[in-house]
């Protein structure tokens, strides 16, 4: 038990993690006035998704009819919460390489029976930087209408949100609460420990839940870890939602946790009822290829609830859709005003405390005069020591203490919040010098540029100039998804 206990803190540490940097406000923002403006490209473009569909080809191969069914999907379309809700993986919580996403099914008579996707596809992890998602149609062939060379052009079967439109269409979000049960576990204020929906008071250690509680019969079923953060209370009607989608009155579902768990999950019949026990562990001799698998999404615990319910976050931390369905009573959010980057920070040198700050958009050591300070230069450049303060400013440059959250927004492809860390930091016109600062941001622009290169098909497969060569990079492209550490996702 202890081990599940640890593992399910480090998933929620991941989606702190990516809650705080893989969707920055400003992108919600920009992406919610477009959408609200009826302008889905532009919607698009603002939560870093590429569109890689043309409608009238679309209408010329199927019919306008189809053509107007999917821009009716793409108008609702809300990019940013797609991002928001997209499959991830540890240990940074970066999309989930080489993944196609079917988000929407649409049935023709002239495909001959098959059904077109509408999918949403991550780059590899070689071409990953900038974290960018593309949109397409599938239309059952080997690539679609893909341009560009992808690994796995089909949708998987596992991570796939076309019953589960509430993760993506804004016309569904108001069902989140629902789909993810939420209506039968309260999300608590991180602050006054008060339920967001009813307003009662909370007691001192109900932030721990056990899956036990809200299993559909009040019972765990053999096999699964308590602590594991399944949604087992959502798995039986998951499990009928994807047999009716199937055309199946009946019969069995896979749940997969990971490579060691597998679960079955009976419906039954209307005509023999569900059988007792509903979920059954598959033993590993029988873990053939199951011909229905519970989707990625039906399988954990929405990581918005259980942050919420552990008081790691407010609901003013959410994606305001998600917020709003999770938290509909809540207060109206408080307008946060960002901290100032004009304030000094204090360095001990020779004995007392002096100022460093941004004068003119350079960051200047105040307590000392411009001769001094050419003195001190050239005195360094000698080979004498550097003055404190010159020395903080120098260390500043190359490995300042904002460097990991400036890491981070780079890994999640937030290039203009990582400059604007930056330039808070530094100031507008500053010249990096060489270290650990300026090494991310020339990675980060060769990663575009393998990211271009992948996009129009003049790279191949295999680790590209992105690739890193630090042990922490190297860790984060060789570790794949691990439902007990990034929800399966």
């Amino acid at each position: 038990m202890r081990s599940f206990v640890a593992t399910r803190d480090t998933r929620l540490a991941l989606w702190l993690r990516v809650r705080e940097f893989a969707v920055p406000p400003s992108m919600i923002e920009s992406a919610t006035a477009r959408r609200a403006a009826g302008d889905w490209a532009g919607a698009c473009a603002a939560a870093r998704v590429d569109v890689d569909l043309n409608l009238r080809a679309v209408a010329h191969a199927h019919g306008r009819e189809f053509a107007a069914r999917v821009r009716d999907d793409l108008r609702h379309l809300a990019p940013d919460l797609l991002r928001w809700h997209m499959p991830r993986i540890a240990p940074d919580g970066l999309l989930r390489p080489g993944l196609t996403v079917s988000l929407a099914r649409y049935h023709l008579a002239d495909t001959g029976g098959d059904a077109v996707h509408l999918v949403a596809r991550t780059p590899p992890a070689w071409a990953d930087a900038g974290q960018r998602i593309s949109l397409a149609l599938w239309d059952g062939s080997r690539s679609g209408d893909v341009p560009y060379l992808h690994p796995h052009p089909h949708p998987d079967r596992r991570f796939r949100l076309d019953l589960h439109r509430h993760l993506w269409d804004a016309r569904r979000t108001g069902e989140l609460a629902h789909r993810s049960g939420a209506d039968r576990w309260p999300g608590v204020d991180r602050h006054s420990g008060v339920d967001l929906r009813s307003g009662v008071e909370q007691r001192p250690g109900a932030g721990r839940w056990s899956a036990a509680e809200h299993s559909a019969d009040d019972r765990l079923p053999v096999g699964v870890p308590q602590e594991s953060g399944c949604a087992v209370h959502r798995w039986e009607p998951e499990a009928a939602l994807l047999l009716g989608a199937e055309g199946r009155p009946g019969g069995t579902v896979t749940v997969r946790l990971d490579s060691r768990h597998r679960f079955q999950v009976d419906v039954g019949s209307p005509d023999t009822g569900p059988p007792d026990p509903r979920i059954t562990a598959v033993p590993s001799r029988d873990r053939a290829r199951a011909s229905l698998l519970l989707p990625d999404a039906a399988t954990w615990v929405l990581p918005d609830l259980e942050l919420l319910h552990h008081g790691l976050v407010d609901a003013d931390d959410l994606h305001p859709l998600v917020a709003a369905a999770l938290a509909p009573d809540r207060p109206p959010p408080v307008p946060r005003v960002p901290d100032g980057p004009g304030s000094p920070r204090f360095v001990e040198c020779r004995g007392a405390w002096h100022r460093i700050a941004l004068v003119d958009g350079k960051l200047t050591a105040l307590d000392h005069d411009p001769v001094e300070i050419r003195r001190e230069d050239l005195l360094t450049a000698l080979g004498g020591p550097p003055l404190p303060c010159l020395r903080a400013i120098d260390e500043t440059h190359r490995r300042p203490e904002c460097l990991v959250d400036v890491r981070a927004r780079l890994d999640h492809g937030d290039a203009v919040g990582a400059l604007d860390a930056v330039e808070g930091l530094l100031g507008p016109d500053v010249l990096l010098r060489s270290g650990a600062l300026l090494d991310e941001l020339e990675a980060a622009v060769q990663g575009r540029i393998t990211h271009g290169l992948f996009r129009a098909g003049l790279a191949g497969t295999g680790r590209g100039p992105a690739a890193r060569d630090d042990g922490s990079r190297r860790t984060r492209r060789s570790v794949r998804s691990h439902p007990r550490h990034a929800s399966g996702r």
